[in-house]
């Protein structure tokens, strides 16, 4: 295994599941744009899938390319037992992702979570931040009363001192507006019995969505809640990273 192999699978194990493209974006930047690092890209992944690290999961999807940019990878047997062993060396606790085979809704709903991450760690390498950033589960929280919030992702932005803490809500209108006003009550009530988060304080709740009008229906819903306007912030998915990172360098209030 590489370097470059054991980044892979670390990314594939963070993030839960990730098309060949996102894979290009975030672990092979290194490499000259173009066919020399799609040609690299393909041959690294197709030697992982052999080796058992990675597995191809459900149909390919982007439509009319071909090969790996459009095939979604997760984590094989070999891949698990290999992060396995080395996250016990390294005194950390076991951690590792099995996704099974999930259904079109769940996996384009991963896909979207990984896209935010992708997205993310490609715009804060041009300002110098840095992104830590968890997936559901790793993304979960004890809520004080038993049971847990459950955030799509939690994310830090961090440049020089200066840390900005999200929970993120992937929404994919897939879910009633009753359903999401539902879900963001729960971050209202946690803040409102004085909860704190990781680091000892209430993230911001980002709400990241498909389409400008569902983001209006969701800002409206937001605006019937007492107390979420200083909470919850809504955005679009093609915009949710360059908001949050807007906000860590005060470009954008908050």
């Amino acid at each position: 295994m590489t370097a470059r192999d054991w980044e892979i699978a670390e990314t594939v194990n963070l993030i839960r599941v990730a098309t060949g493209q996102q894979l290009e974006r975030l672990c092979f930047a290194g490499v000259q744009e173009g066919r020399s690092r799609t040609v690299t890209r393909s041959r690294v992944l197709a030697r992982l899938v052999r080796w058992r690290v990675l597995v191809p999961v459900g149909r390919r999807v982007g439509g009319a390319q071909k090969g790996s940019t459009v095939q979604v990878f997760a984590l094989d047997s070999t891949g698990q037992r290999l992060l396995v062993q080395r996250q016990l060396r390294a005194g950390e606790p076991a951690r590792v992702r099995r996704p099974g085979a999930p259904g079109r809704h769940a996996r384009d709903h991963l896909l979207a979570v990984a896209e935010l991450y992708t997205t993310l760690v490609e715009q804060a390498r041009a300002q110098n931040v840095t992104v830590t950033f968890k997936a559901e589960p790793g993304a979960h929280w004890p809520d004080g009363m038993g049971g847990r919030l459950k955030p799509d992702a939690y994310v830090v932005l961090a440049r020089e001192r200066v840390r900005d803490h999200w929970w993120v809500e992937v929404d994919q209108a897939t879910e009633s507006l009753p359903t999401v006003r539902r879900k963001l009550q729960v971050y209202l009530d946690f803040q409102g019995r004085g909860g704190l988060g990781p680091d000892g304080l209430t993230p911001w709740v980002l709400v990241s969505t498909v389409t400008a009008r569902r983001r209006e229906a969701i800002v409206a819903v937001v605006g019937r809640l007492p107390g979420a306007a200083e909470l919850v912030r809504v955005t679009c998915s093609n915009e949710a990273a360059s908001f949050m990172l807007n906000v860590l360098t005060g470009m954008t209030g908050i």
